[in-house]
């Protein structure tokens, strides 16, 4: 069985070419992860009940959605990230 595919790739581009980066705090658990370790997630708000949808007005719907940053623990259970490269070789040679 193939190892699943997820969105995205664990590269990390470092965004400075010297000194210490930028630490942000996980949008899910918390934790402290330098800036370029981390995942852009976008987490939306949907209104499902129709009273309350009459009553928001059509312009500010798309406010509801809102983007965070998510580091590579969560980012992994979550499905967003791939796992690393020893766990995909040892799943190969497993042959799970």
């Amino acid at each position: 069985m193939p190892v699943s595919k997820a969105p995205y790739k664990r590269t990390y581009a470092h965004t400075k070419s010297r000194g210490r980066e930028r630490v942000i705090t996980c949008g899910l658990c918390g934790r402290k992860v330098p800036r370029y370790k981390t995942f852009v997630v976008t987490k939306r708000f949907r209104i499902t009940d129709p009273l309350i949808r009459q009553q928001v007005d059509k312009r500010f719907i798309h406010l509801l959605s809102q983007k965070i940053r998510v580091c590579p623990k969560c980012a992994r259970f979550l499905g967003i990230a791939q796992p690393g490269k020893s766990v995909r070789k040892k799943h190969r040679r497993l042959g799970k």
